[in-house]
């Protein structure tokens, strides 16, 4: 596998020096999507977050200063990630609004009806059976509480298809198939914003 291939695959599970660096490109490159999927979620004050895949840590930094006095916990299944989010957010942790955990939505149990929101940024292209994460992500949720996807794919772009052949175990879903996967997983409403020049998506979910 070459440099390329080997830096690319990196977006799965960042480790070592090639991990780092992916990390720092997704703090920056991924920030303009992130904030416009935010964008989208209706009018909220979420005390508790679940934030599944955090990557670098730059969207825990956002959603803690969008929603003052909220506490967000972040999972992610790469050791770096998770170091790097504690370290990003370190005020955050110190003041007990901020915990970086390694997990995964499939494995890791999560409290029941406890968040009022969940995100998952650029992650679900790698979660396996998606309506039962996504079960696990609505019993996470308090009654009403909201899930948030935001993808810069919405399935059908050149690019995806071509670095679904290139990255490991990568899928870029559709906005019907992520429709359809959380009305299996029993949300009660689900809604789709696309972006008017980009093929970027932000699906949320209700309880």
């Amino acid at each position: 596998m070459g440099l390329f291939l080997k830096f690319i695959n990196q977006t799965r599970k960042p480790e070592g020096l090639l991990g780092k660096i992916m990390l720092n490109g997704m703090n920056f490159g991924h920030a303009k999507c992130a904030d416009w999927g935010l964008s989208r979620l209706p009018a909220a004050r979420p005390a508790k977050i679940l934030e599944l895949g955090c990557g670098g840590g730059r969207n825990a930094r956002a959603m803690l200063a969008a929603f003052p006095g909220s506490r967000v916990d972040a999972i992610d299944v790469s050791p770096l990630a998770v170091a790097k989010t504690a370290k990003l957010n370190a005020a955050a942790v110190a003041a007990g609004r901020c915990s970086a955990t390694v997990g995964d939505v499939a494995g890791t149990p999560l409290p029941s009806g406890a968040y009022d929101l969940a995100t998952a940024f650029e992650t679900v292209y790698f979660w396996k059976d998606l309506a039962k994460c996504f079960a696990r992500v609505r019993d996470a949720l308090a009654p009403g509480g909201l899930f948030l996807i935001c993808d810069e794919s919405d399935g059908t772009d050149a690019a995806a298809r071509q670095y679904e052949r290139m990255i490991d175990g990568m899928k870029s879903w559709t906005a019907p198939e992520l429709e359809a996967a959380l009305k299996e997983a029993g949300f009660s409403a689900v809604r789709t914003a696309h972006h008017d020049s980009k093929p970027w998506i932000a699906v949320v979910a209700t309880k």
